[in-house]
């Protein structure tokens, strides 16, 4: 018996090479730049209306704050949880699915992708996809290219302008291209917030 011939979406959730020009991929993706558009354009002070915008965006309502302009392939393959902060021109190549958890910080100008290319020039014309995840509690710094098929666990601090390539466990501060982990986050940073600068939260934060 002959087996049934995958879709193109099949073939993406499953990461097999695939195109993006059939299957009404184009028409999706244009949506989602009109979206985009609306959403970069919008005025500062249009909350509800941006608020209305990243629901369309993402899919479902989302309690997450993106200061514009922030860039996406389709944006339903996107999952931010609640608390969340994205600071201005971020990019998220989401062929892909992007998981990202609760009060996750995003520096300005960060890209997370999902999708590459064969090395094989003959093939250079397909994708494949392997998802990201990123869990609660990240702080991921300016500039940092986050690259297919990379998690990172809860708390972890990735440092401006690293290329992450590989996984980084949980609770641990890593930076650099690329990307490797410097140290676990622990007792110090009850004590230091930044270099030898003692934490004194201001009055109304230590009631």
């Amino acid at each position: 018996m002959k087996e049934k011939k995958m879709t193109m979406r099949e073939r993406i959730m499953q990461g097999k090479l695939f195109t993006d020009e059939c299957e009404g991929l184009p028409e999706e993706r244009l949506a989602a730049k009109k979206r985009m558009k609306a959403f970069n354009d919008s005025a500062p002070d249009e909350t509800e209306k941006r608020q209305a915008l990243l629901t369309e965006i993402f899919g479902k309502k989302t309690d997450v704050w993106i200061e514009p302009p922030f860039y996406f392939c389709y944006g339903t393959h996107i999952s931010v949880g609640e608390g969340s902060y994205i600071n201005m021109n971020c990019n998220f190549i989401d062929d892909g699915s992007i998981s990202i958890g609760k009060n996750v910080m995003f520096g300005p100008a960060v890209t997370v992708a999902t999708v590459g290319h064969p090395v094989n020039p003959g093939l250079r014309g397909y994708m494949y996809t392997d998802p990201v995840r990123i869990g609660d509690n990240c702080w991921i710094g300016a500039n940092v290219m986050i690259c297919p098929g990379v998690s990172i666990g809860e708390n972890s601090v990735i440092g401006a302008g690293s290329v992450v390539t590989r996984d980084i466990p949980a609770g641990s501060v890593a930076a650099g291209n690329p990307c490797r982990v410097i140290r676990e986050i622990g007792e110090r940073d009850e004590v230091y917030y930044y270099k030898e600068r003692k934490i004194e939260l201001p009055e109304e934060q230590q009631e």
